[in-house]
């Protein structure tokens, strides 16, 4: 009985060897199988050079981070994969006019960062890194910092509530008349405002309210446009209030809405960064009210602190995923192309893998972008293949809206366009 005994626990641990074997390769496929899907595994190559691009520069006080980063990299937005941060400041992070930003390679990767003299940071061939020391004095810069984005594209959506978060600013003060019968107020002017009944602020805001913000699949309500109208200072209260207009972008007219105004800083100085892999939003509205949206226009986006959005994320814009009419092949045969487009395994993205594309005639939130067909039979229509079409930056963040500026455009852009992260 000996001998069976051995022999089955031999069978027994060959059986176990064979098993874990098996755990491991399926583990490994498993492992490729999400590596090779969009957003499964994080980029494995460095961020690169520009061809041609400086190995120093001095930085002037019109220049800014996005700006500067672009002078150095192919892809501006993993400026804080290369940046070094100055540990001879308050604020490491910040760059200041007359700073020279220096270019160099450890084990391999570029790094920029600010040329101390006194300290510097080098690769050499060998993968030495050599570091000099001597001795410095901690210091605050007294200039200003430069901005990430222009200032003066984006300065009065920093602090300015131009998206009321719900429905409650029509329930807010509102202007209620003015002193000499005045039909509208503007700069200097008094105004009468009702349901003020305190001093504890001194500071307000005039807003217009505007239409709602709907997300364009859900219907969901995601806040209110509400025009910025003027900046106003309490003088008096009691029903109605006295204000006097500080600071006027249009005319004061009765009904305009008054909300306490923002103590918060604006935040001006933040890392360019790709936004959260594997989000997907669209462009709401342009706030300077076109339809068509090009370089430097500011635009709202479905998506925001709710969604993980930070101000610094950037998103590149895609158009396509319409369903077009082949005008050659036009009234050739019947064909239900929702039949093929939104389940078909003959509807292939990417690198020939098969995914849900669609869902409701429309393309799937979680679809990778850009997609590009690799297999499908000629119809009567065709679905436009996604092109990106420019690039854009959250500069500021509500719960589920953000306002971004655009940095690029290679055409003109739509509001419904899609937006989705950078390659990484």
């Amino acid at each position: 009985m000996r001998p069976q005994f051995v022999c089955h626990s031999a069978a027994a641990a060959a059986n176990s060897r064979a098993r874990t074997l098996h755990r491991a390769a399926v583990g490994l496929c498993l492992w490729v199988i999400l590596a090779a899907l969009p957003g499964g595994a994080p980029a494995l190559h460095a961020a690169e050079l520009l061809p041609g691009a400086p190995d120093t520069y001095t930085v002037r006080p019109a220049d800014t981070l996005w700006g500067i980063a672009a002078r150095f990299l192919r892809d501006p937005w993993r400026w804080r994969e290369v940046w070094q941060a100055n540990a001879d400041v308050a604020n490491p992070n910040l760059i200041y006019p007359g700073d020279v930003l220096r270019v160099t390679r450890v084990n391999g990767r570029v790094q920029i960062g600010v040329d101390r003299g006194g300290e510097t940071v080098v690769g050499h061939r060998g993968g030495m890194r050599v570091v000099k020391l001597s001795p410095r004095v901690r210091v605050s810069p007294l200039k200003a910092a430069i901005p990430t984005i222009p200032i003066s594209a984006i300065g009065p959506f920093l602090s300015q509530p131009y998206v009321a978060e719900s429905n409650q600013i029509n329930s807010a003060p509102y202007v209620v008349g003015f002193p000499e019968e005045h039909i509208v107020a503007g700069l200097g002017d008094a105004i009468y405002v009702r349901r003020i009944d305190s001093a504890e602020r001194d500071r307000f805001q005039i807003l217009r309210p505007g239409e709602a913000l709907r997300d364009p699949k859900t219907n969901e309500t995601l806040g209110f446009l509400a025009l910025f109208v003027a900046s106003v200072a309490l003088e008096r209260t009691g029903d109605p209030a006295k204000l006097r207009v500080l600071r006027s972008e249009r005319e004061v007219s009765i009904g305009d809405r008054v909300i306490p105004a923002s103590l918060d800083e604006p935040l001006s100085n933040f890392f360019p960064r790709p936004a959260p892999a594997g989000l997907r939003a669209q462009i709401l509205a342009v706030l300077n009210g076109v339809t068509q949206v090009g370089q430097n226009d500011l635009v709202i986006i479905n998506a925001g602190t709710r969604e993980r959005v930070e101000p610094g994320h950037v998103f590149e814009v895609y158009q396509g995923g319409i369903k077009q009419t082949d005008q050659v092949r036009q009234g050739g045969f019947n064909w239900d192309w929702k039949q093929e487009t939104p389940l078909s395994t003959r509807f292939w993205y990417g690198d020939n893998q098969k995914i849900r594309a669609w869902r409701h005639d429309e393309p799937d939130a979680n679809m990778p972008l850009p997609p590009t067909v690799d297999v499908r039979p000629l119809r009567p229509s065709f679905i436009q293949p996604f092109e990106r079409s420019g690039l854009l930056m959250v500069f500021r963040t509500f719960e589920r809206l953000s306002f971004a500026i655009v940095l690029e455009a290679n055409r003109a852009m739509h509001i419904r366009d899609r937006i989705a992260p950078p390659p990484t």
